[in-house]
């Protein structure tokens, strides 16, 4: 233990058990300020506050950054850089202690983002808790499934399903913590489930004023996925841009990106995005260049002439 109170005790705890952790710690003065890092943000304050305790010196956080794996191994020197850090404050909050935490989040380079407590859990249900439990569940729809329909499977499934890679111990206790939130916002999935799945019946029928408003259904869908998806932000939390893909097919050998990259360098084109999608049973495969929309052409000449084969 230190021979006096630290600036800022910075707890790490499942959120269950993050109340009584930070409780414990200022109850024995071991620093000038306290901060947590729990993934919800409103319980752990309002336990706080039911237990008596003085909240100028606590601020709660939220680095919004992590992986689908989990523990010390899964960690890198860059986790946080330029990814939004979330501070809650409380109404009673010290300047100071804000400050500390502010100093804390710049030194992993993260972006500071101040917000309700309350509106952060509302906030994480809607573009991560409520996402993973989706992408679970369509993940388990590929447990039991005919291993010649798994095959198939491409670029599509994987992003749909990444996350449901993650531990399903750290998500339980996530999950616990902001039920309400999350449950409200899967119940307006699942509306919107019951509609497409009506749609779709709709669209089997030999009535074609029934096929008529099947196909309306399902219209509604996806235009409203597509104006949601064009809010999603773009790159650096920027407004979203509009990219254009160069497909550079590619074998399944050292150095090929390294080559792919330094020609799109030399060509003097700056790649936003990439993506790489490997050929079933074959050691090959094309990588996707996202670019900006004038410098396709350059960029697509330069690997011609370069000896790369371009997907059409």
């Amino acid at each position: 233990a230190p021979d006096g109170p630290v600036d800022l005790a910075l707890v790490a705890a499942p959120p269950a058990h993050v109340a009584a952790v930070l409780a414990d710690a200022m109850r024995k003065g071991l620093a000038r300020g306290y901060a947590d890092v729990a993934s919800v943000k409103g319980g752990p304050r309002r336990e706080l506050e039911e237990r008596g305790l003085d909240l100028t010196s606590y601020i709660g956080t939220h680095p919004m950054s992590g992986r689908e794996k989990s523990g010390p191994l899964a960690a890198t020197a860059d986790l946080f850089e330029g990814r939004p850090w979330v501070l809650t404050p409380t109404r009673d909050t010290d300047t100071e202690v804000l400050n500390l935490a502010l100093e804390l989040v710049s030194h992993c380079r993260a972006v500071p983002v101040v917000m309700d407590a309350d509106a952060h859990d509302r906030a994480v249900a809607l573009v991560s808790h409520m996402p993973h439990l989706v992408s679970s569940m369509v993940a388990a729809r590929l447990e039991n499934a005919d291993e010649s329909a798994v095959r198939l499977c491409g670029q599509g499934i994987r992003d749909v399903t990444r996350i449901a890679a993650s531990d399903p111990r750290m998500w339980i206790d996530i999950l616990s913590a902001n039920p309400g939130p999350v449950a409200d916002l899967l119940a307006d999935v699942s509306a919107d489930l019951d509609e497409t799945v009506r749609a779709l019946r709709a669209l089997q029928s030999s009535d074609e004023d029934k096929r008529r408003v099947g196909g309306a259904g399902i219209a509604d869908v996806l235009r409203r996925g597509n104006a949601g998806q064009v809010r999603v932000p773009g790159k650096h939390g920027s407004a979203p841009r509009v990219y254009e893909v160069v497909a550079v097919l590619i074998d399944d050998q050292p150095g090929q990106l390294a080559r792919i990259f330094a020609d799109a360098g030399a060509a003097g084109v700056n790649v936003e995005d990439v993506r790489i999608e490997h050929a079933t049973g074959q050691q090959a495969g094309h990588v996707q260049l996202w670019v900006e929309p004038k410098a396709v052409p350059v960029l697509a000449s330069a690997l011609r002439d370069r000896g790369w084969a371009l997907r059409q």
